[in-house]
């Protein structure tokens, strides 16, 4: 069956529906990786956002739970220019399945190319993926993704027996991010953003890794306050959302970027060391550069590309922020040094209670 794409610029772009009949609106974004849809589908950085692929062949090697994000796919719906419907290994279940288990429409067929230059032209907007047996919808506002004001319903999560307590606090993270934690010997436990601070100071972690998360950082800032009083007393780690979260809480601001930036091959620059790496990318706000003038940070990683802020570290504070994914999935691994880096400042305030 027929499907259409509609962009809120007026522009339409018709492809092969595949999935129940529906229609949804979404904000559509792009993914310019050649591999790794399977983590992109699954990464909870992109809740609700209807997603493009630029490589024109996605799905030729199936689904395997492995390299899952999340449980569920988290995008609203899935654009392709070539959906690959071949014979796939034993362990794998084809794209188009594991779309159809969770209701998440795809179109194939489409026109990517001229999609993406559309979002480059006109920026980051709203779009409808609507099935032909089905009206347009009306459309709505642009929506940001909510974060409850509390979590009183989430119990904290441990899991690990690591020689280092780490607080993972949740904007909804990769689960990468945790393996890599496991995978250097740590004992993780995943603390919902509103935890009251009585019960988080009472785990008597080692350190804080603020995680990614979907949406506008402004929607968390009734918990600046707290989050900066977490990190004035933890050594402290922030990616993604997490990266923006600690700025605003010492005073920057964050604004959005007219299309984002998403992908496993973005070059950022070590302000420090002048060397230049790969980064894998996913987010749509940036810290603003003026805005960094009366806050204790200086930019640690600046994007080669349009000089966006991509890392900042505290002038006297164990507190290091990027917004790259350096845990990757997908991506390079060239900054999983990082992870190194937070473990060792929380080695070294072994002994010393900040949190006293």
């Amino acid at each position: 069956m027929t499907g259409l794409l509609t962009l809120a610029n007026g522009k339409s772009f018709k492809g092969h529906w595949h999935g129940k009949a529906s229609a949804i609106q979404g904000e559509i974004v792009f993914f310019t990786g050649m591999t790794g849809y399977e983590e992109v589908l699954t990464d909870p950085s992109y809740k609700g956002q209807i997603i493009v692929f630029s490589y024109p062949l996605i799905g030729q090697y199936g689904i395997q739970s492995l390299y899952a994000q999340s449980d569920c796919i988290q995008t609203a719906g899935i654009i392709v220019a070539g959906l690959y419907e071949g014979p796939l290994g034993k362990d794998a279940i084809s794209l188009i399945k594991f779309a159809d288990l969770h209701n998440i429409p795809i179109m194939s067929g489409v026109d990517t190319r001229s999609v993406i230059q559309n979002v480059r032209e006109s920026g980051t907007m709203q779009s409808q993926m609507v099935h032909s047996s089905r009206q347009e919808l009306d459309w709505q506002p642009v929506q940001t993704y909510f974060f409850p004001a509390t979590t009183t319903s989430d119990e904290i999560q441990t899991v690990g027996a690591g020689s280092s307590h780490i607080g993972l606090i949740d904007f909804h993270y990769k689960s990468s991010i945790l393996t890599e934690l496991l995978h250097l010997d740590c004992k993780v436990s995943i603390i919902p953003y509103a935890t009251p601070t009585d019960k988080l100071d009472s785990l008597e972690l080692d350190g804080l890794l603020f995680s990614n998360g979907p949406g506008d950082p402004a929607a968390l800032q009734h918990l600046f306050p707290t989050y900066r009083d977490w990190a004035e007393r933890y050594p402290s780690f922030g990616i993604c959302l997490g990266h923006q979260v600690l700025a605003s809480a010492f005073g920057a601001k964050t604004t959005k970027l007219a299309y984002g930036h998403r992908g496993a091959n973005h070059p950022v620059m070590n302000l420090q060391t002048k060397r230049v790496s790969m980064s894998s990318q996913n987010h749509s706000y940036v810290v603003e550069s003026a805005s960094l003038k009366d806050t204790p940070f200086s930019v640690l990683y600046e994007n080669v590309n349009d000089g966006s802020i991509e890392g900042l570290v505290h002038e006297t504070l164990p507190l290091t922020t990027v917004q790259f994914h350096p845990e990757a999935a997908p991506g390079p691994a060239d900054h999983l040094e990082l992870f190194h880096q937070f473990l060792a400042m929380t080695k070294q305030k072994e002994g010393v209670k900040m949190h006293a």
